[in-house]
């Protein structure tokens, strides 16, 4: 039996019994019981229950080309009711429950914008397509904002592996308002509740649209266009987290993802957003903004996809593309163990001057080479990088007697293991 039949049967059941204060049983197309507002007796056909209430007034139904019967039981407590009033009241039943179950707007942007995150598979003219016809504007560049605001929207039920409530929807709109308010111009951003807690924004990710909140000392460099004004993101989305916790009074978590072209980009995206949203709640706790760039050595442990990977040591190193002199000096540094004497020596220059060197780099990439954690990231994004490269040296300035080293063989397992060596 077709599920959404015995929904509506049962809806229309409980409706007209309600209307008629009578017994009502609806039955499928082989006189099988659908659903009933009182106890039936068996056997459960039409042809039985004709002995049983021979006042009984049948009424056929369609449902989604679904054939079935509504049997209204005459009683003396009952109004008297003849056929052709009991028909149309029955249609006009079935109509009404039929438009409850169309998914209202928010409903349908809701799927659209999953399914649009969750399958790269999807055609991007019938996406275009159907994103115009709800109104979505999806031909500018967009990223994903992934908000974890399960603690506010799910309270609201009990059950959080049960169908979403209309109270929990509410909340989850409640929260989507916040957002719209925050970014000001409604069709700015797009949101959608995905379920789980979560609302998704595809944020409109241009200079300009980001313009609030970019710092007016940022040079644009030569950033790949993925990793373009992900600062600015994460200060919108560190604002918003203000501002959502101040709603609603309750934990929230966010992840950001980067900038993808084309539309299938944003799945690209959302998968940035969600792993730097997990492996940031497990990592470094609860109330702060995740992105990729900001989770250290765990963004090469914790994130199987190798293209990600690769892309965020490009990013993380893209502030020396241009200064060979330090690439060469974090290749000795890490040859020496990290050992400031030893590396001096091996490149000629002072002590002081390798600190400068040093220092520099921190400047210019946020990390420090003298500290255990950042060293891990730079020397697994340079082995990463070199990959990339199909080049069998760890930086552009290689110092030839170091290549036939048995380190430049390690694998990445291998390489963690090694820089714990560290000292």
């Amino acid at each position: 039996m077709n599920r959404s039949f015995k929904q509506i049967a049962t809806a229309i059941a409980e409706r007209l019994s309600q209307l008629l204060t009578t017994q009502v049983i609806v039955f499928d197309y082989h006189g099988g019981l659908v659903a009933s507002n009182g106890n039936v007796p068996s056997p459960y056909s039409v042809n039985g229950l004709e002995s049983d209430y021979p006042d009984g007034m049948r009424v056929p139904i369609e449902v989604n080309g679904q054939i079935g019967e509504v049997l209204i039981i005459k009683s003396s407590n009952s109004e008297a009711i003849s056929l052709r009033p009991a028909q149309l009241l029955v249609e006009l039943l079935l109509n009404q429950v039929m438009m409850e179950r169309i998914p209202n707007e928010h409903e349908l942007k809701n799927k659209f914008i999953h399914d649009l995150l969750h399958d790269s598979n999807l055609s991007e003219v019938n996406l275009a397509r159907e994103g115009q016809i709800l109104g979505m504007d999806l031909t500018r560049p967009r990223a994903v904002i992934l908000i974890d605001a399960a603690e506010y929207i799910l309270s609201a039920s009990s059950l959080r592996e049960s169908e979403p409530t209309a109270q929990i929807l509410r909340r989850a709109q409640l929260v989507i308002g916040s957002v719209v308010s925050f970014f000001h111009l409604p069709n700015d951003t797009i949101c959608a509740y995905i379920g789980d807690g979560e609302i998704a924004v595809l944020k409109a990710s241009s200079t300009q649209d980001l313009a609030a909140w970019t710092a007016h000392t940022e040079e644009p460099g030569q950033i790949d266009s993925s990793w373009a004004n992900l600062r600015a993101l994460k200060r919108a989305g560190a604002a918003l987290l203000e501002r959502l916790r101040c709603d609603t009074h309750t934990t929230i978590n966010i992840g950001i993802g980067r900038y993808h072209p084309t539309l299938k980009g944003l799945t690209l995206s959302y998968q940035d957003a969600r792993a730097a949203l997990s492996l940031g709640k497990h990592l470094y706790g609860q109330n702060q903004v995740h992105c990729l760039d900001a989770l250290g050595i765990a963004a090469f442990v914790g994130i199987s996809h190798e293209r990600t990977k690769i892309d965020l040591a490009k990013y993380l190193l893209s502030p020396l593309d241009q200064e060979s002199e330090l690439l060469e000096t974090l290749d000795v540094f890490f040859f020496e163990n990290c050992c400031l004497s030893t590396t001096a020596n091996r490149l000629s220059i002072h002590r002081n001057t390798l600190s400068y060197r040093l220092e520099k780099i921190t400047s210019l990439t946020g990390l420090d080479p003298r500290r255990f954690d950042d060293a891990m990231q730079i020397r697994l994004a340079l082995f990463l990088r070199s990959l990339h490269n199909d080049s069998t040296k760890l930086c552009k300035c290689p110092i030839d007697e170091r290549w036939d080293q048995p380190y430049l063989r390690q694998t990445t397992d291998e390489l963690l293991y090694s820089t714990m060596q560290y000292r």
